[in-house]
């Protein structure tokens, strides 16, 4: 690559003329040096501004906070446009350290990640990326150095070409973006980035005191069951040991598992959660055993290592949100994960507001039945939204040509299982499984569905031999996902069908809710309200308690506006609770 040319600004005086020069361009590469990757803990350093053929380097450092504030202005108007790679981590520490939220976003990772299409074979750091669209090779050693001593002529070399770097990559990106139809989604994208960022830095609140309580209480039941579940398998071994010796059973090993139950007469493939909860009813002791294997499972990976998360500068905890975290656009968390938070009570009552404030607690109400609804234009599965009767039990009166107060709690339950379960694709099998019945029972269940939806069954068939044509399927965005199976193979072929089937769905889904923390994002904070956590369909915002309902109301208002941008057809609720923790009622 060739030289990087480069001003270092440490005086206020060299301030005026770095403002002019970007403010003449549509377009600024921006990036940051930081002392850690905490912006809490760690301190902003650099922040380097690239325009063609110069660099402004601007060292937060030796700059005063007033004596940046014509740069900070710049960076929070929506021109010129900035780009920036992975542009959260330079948003959280711009907006912890010099109180702006960036605006005008372009991310060049955000786009390599759509332009991937789901191709898990590619890396989006800024090295790969640079790589694979510029055909140049980036040394990143100088990000690992220490940014908080004097800066050596390497490093300040190192931070401006990262930032020129940026101006020629979103030509390109942004190039294939519009060659792949992918500007619109692109745009849904980049507008989240700050309400992502600004729900990373606010946290969630977890009552450390409250979860220690909690798990000792589940240790408690667990050392129990694990007792009650030793004896029982260890009976069988017993039987079977001439002299009648004690056996122990290690309850982590599968095969250890299998041989016990042999030895009771319980014949199994194999110990997998789903062969055990076929034969549950029959034999308690499985039912015991799936319940140690979920108490073993809380104990570990919700345990009192959920506490190490929470940040020693804040009390709360910051988990990692990966703002495309699945081919459809869902957002993930890692670092703890919170979507993996068990649905319970005991655990989702220890995430709590602080005192004085509040939580409003609001989801889409069966957001994808009614994406589907839109999609297939099927007037009954329509009618059934408009009349905002219980969907499953419409469903079931639907299917078995009953009136509404005759429908059974039997017929709503397979009802429900068909609208959740096919909506992801499921078959005759999976369904026989969610609804304990037999696979013609079931075989004979979707028939029924399908002639009561023949719009949906429609759109279904039509979506999945789609994905097998053009082995792809967009939201309603625009957003992409490529398929890298071969579809004549006929179980990759119905792995293909089963997405195409889900994946638009799911990926609009994606697509209303980010427009939703836009939306919130601009609203909230004029009454001292900000998103916490984002967990699929559900948001959680802490607010002021002498403004909860407002800010109730206002969530559920722009939450169903965001929907309407998306769908027409189709009627969208939002439930929503104000609460003192992460509980929806």
């Amino acid at each position: 690559m060739e030289e990087v040319r480069y001003t270092l600004v440490e005086r206020a005086a060299g301030i005026s003329d770095a403002v002019k020069q970007l403010c003449s361009q549509p377009v600024i590469g921006l990036d940051t040096e930081t002392t850690g990757l905490d912006p809490h803990r760690s301190k902003l350093r650099l922040i380097q501004a690239a325009v063609p053929g110069q660099v402004f380097v601007f060292d937060c450092f030796k700059l005063s906070r007033d004596s940046l504030n014509p740069f900070l202005e710049l960076l929070i108007t929506p021109q010129p446009l900035k780009i920036a790679h992975n542009a959260k981590f330079d948003a959280k520490f711009l907006r912890k350290h010099c109180g702006i939220n960036l605006n005008g976003i372009f991310d060049t990772y955000l786009s390599s990640l759509l332009i991937s299409a789901g191709d898990e074979n590619h890396r989006h750091g800024l090295e790969p990326v640079v790589n694979r669209y510029l055909g140049l090779q980036l040394n990143k050693a100088a990000q690992l150095s220490d940014w908080s001593g004097e800066l050596s002529a390497y490093q300040l070399d190192y931070a401006a070409k990262d930032a020129a770097l940026l101006l020629p990559l979103r030509e390109r990106l942004n190039a294939l973006l519009d060659e792949m139809d992918l500007l619109i989604t692109a745009g849904i994208e980049f507008e989240c980035v700050m309400p992502i960022a600004a729900m990373e830095l606010a946290g969630v609140y977890l009552d450390a005191e409250r979860w220690r309580e909690m798990v000792a209480r589940i240790r408690t039941v667990h050392e129990r069951v694990s007792a009650e579940l030793q004896k029982e398998l260890a009976e069988g071994a017993r039987q079977m040991d001439l002299f009648g010796a004690s056996h122990s059973i290690n309850l982590d090993s599968p095969a250890q598992v299998k041989d016990a139950l042999s030895r009771l007469g319980i014949e199994l493939e194999d110990t997998r959660e789903w062969r055990l909860q076929k034969q549950a009813k029959e034999h308690p002791v499985l039912q015991k055993l799936l319940e140690h294997r979920g108490l073993s499972k809380s104990l570990s990976a919700y345990g009192e290592g959920m506490l190490e998360f929470i940040n020693p500068a804040t009390g709360r905890i910051h988990a990692d949100f990966r703002q495309i975290g699945t081919p459809t656009g869902r957002i993930t968390s890692s670092s703890p994960s919170l979507q993996q938070i068990p649905h319970t009570t005991e655990y989702r009552s220890c995430f709590r507001a602080p005192e004085g404030r509040k939580l409003v607690v609001a989801d889409y109400s069966q957001i994808e039945m009614r994406i589907l609804a839109d999609f297939s234009n099927d007037q009954a599965l329509l009618e059934a939204f408009d009349s905002g009767a219980d969907l499953h039990r419409a469903t079931a009166s639907q299917m078995f040509g009953i009136p509404l107060n005759e429908v059974t709690s039997l017929q709503r339950e397979h009802a429900k299982g068909l609208n959740y379960g096919l909506v992801y694709g499921m078959g005759a099998e999976g369904l026989a499984g969610r609804i304990d019945a037999g696979v013609k029972a079931a075989e004979m269940l979707i028939e029924k569905y399908f002639q009561a939806y023949a719009g949906v069954a429609k759109w279904l068939e039509d979506a999945a031999d789609r994905a097998v044509q053009e082995r792809q399927c967009r939201t309603a965005s625009g957003r992409l996902w490529r398929f890298h199976l071969d579809p004549a193979d006929p179980q990759q072929q119905a792995a293909l069908r089963r997405v195409g089937k889900n994946a638009p769905i799911q990926g609009t889904a994606s697509d209303i809710f980010k427009r939703a923390m836009t939306m919130l994002d601009q609203a909230l904070p004029e009454h001292d309200s900000r998103i916490v956590n984002s967990i699929h369909d559900e948001l959680v915002v802490e607010c002021p308690e002498s403004v909860s309902d407002q800010v109730k109301n206002i969530v559920v208002s722009l939450m169903v506006g965001a929907a309407k941008e998306f769908l027409q057809r189709v009627p969208v609720t939002v439930e929503a609770v104000v609460s003192d923790a992460w509980l929806k009622k």
